[in-house]
């Protein structure tokens, strides 16, 4: 009979009762787990892959047959097929970068963006609708243009809606002072001191990363926007505003133009802090911004500050 049996097995040394249970219904003792001889299960043997799983994808080619006959990449194709590249420019003048002379666009900037579209063998054209630097890198994020060149400089609120090339120039930050209204400000402090923990007024362009600038570099500081460069020296001449605030080159060309300027401006150049001019370029233009960065990389027209002032003799009527 079973249970004698079992019973007999109970008095057997090292026989539990987890085992004599499992026997009771039927169970193989091989697979009860004790504490003293624990079982752990093998895993499952994975699936054998088939072979169509085996085998890697082929990539698919993003490249695209321009009008020419071409294989190259869709954002480049759109110009190629449009016959033309066109650029951002900003409507107000600034030479020697982009101004208008004896009826006809030239400038350093205007060469580069020449120069690109002869590489791409199309022609160039100018957008210059915008208001505002800002305006120039709305065009572009709203891919009404390739390209924005227009002495952009590459902001961090800026590079959120647009891609930003290597800069081909790098120019320092730099303030013109209103002689008066600074010796008063300052009183015994040293420049350094007085400029660094700044808290009078500084007057910029409006809708410019000197506004960005300003924010970041200057957070106790009065800011105030104008339209033009030319009101913000106005501003800052008849000591309406303390500072006048842009790059080192448009700084120390105020000075240049007029000498007897200094005897009611001073100029400060930050050489800690850089403005990098750069092309902008949509955000999904993978393939131009890299073209733009080669040509840049490449180009045999790397800008410098000495041969931007030696552009700005030349651009004088």
């Amino acid at each position: 009979m079973f249970v004698p049996t079992l019973l007999k097995n109970v008095r057997r040394p090292g026989f539990s009762w987890l085992k004599a249970a499992c026997l009771a219904v039927g169970l193989s003792a091989s697979f009860v787990v004790t504490a003293s001889n624990p079982v752990t299960p093998k895993p499952a043997a994975a699936p054998a892959l088939s072979a169509a799983k085996s085998v890697p994808p082929k990539p698919v080619s993003t490249l695209v047959q321009a009008a020419d006959g071409r294989m190259i990449a869709p954002d480049i194709a759109r110009i190629v097929n449009r016959g033309e590249l066109i650029v951002a420019l900003v409507a107000m003048d600034t030479p020697p970068f982009f101004y208008v002379k004896n009826n006809e666009l030239v400038g350093l900037e205007i060469d580069i963006a020449k120069d690109i579209a002869k590489e791409l063998n199309v022609t160039v054209r100018f957008d210059r609708s915008a208001k505002s630097f800002n305006e120039v890198v709305d065009i572009v994020s709203r891919q009404e243009a390739d390209l924005g060149i227009s002495k952009l400089s590459s902001t961090l609120a800026r590079a959120q809606k647009v891609h930003f090339s290597t800069p081909y120039l790098t120019l320092s930050h730099g303030f013109i002072l209103n002689r008066v209204r600074f010796a008063e400000y300052a009183r015994d402090r040293t420049l350094p001191v007085a400029i660094r923990q700044f808290k009078g007024s500084i007057g910029m362009i409006a809708k410019s990363s000197w506004t960005d600038y300003a924010k970041r570099y200057f957070p106790n500081a009065e800011i105030k926007e104008y339209a033009s460069w030319a009101e913000v020296l106005k501003a800052v001449e008849k000591g309406e505003i303390m500072a006048a605030y842009r790059d080192e080159f448009e700084v120390k060309r105020v000075l240049r133009a007029d000498p007897t300027a200094s005897l009611t401006l001073r100029t400060v150049t930050f050489k800690d802090l850089d403005d990098p001019l750069a092309i902008a370029v949509g955000l999904t233009d993978d393939a131009l911004l890299n073209y733009v960065n080669l040509y840049l990389n490449q180009s045999n027209k790397k800008l410098t500050i000495d041969k931007v002032l030696n552009a700005l003799e030349k651009s004088k009527p």
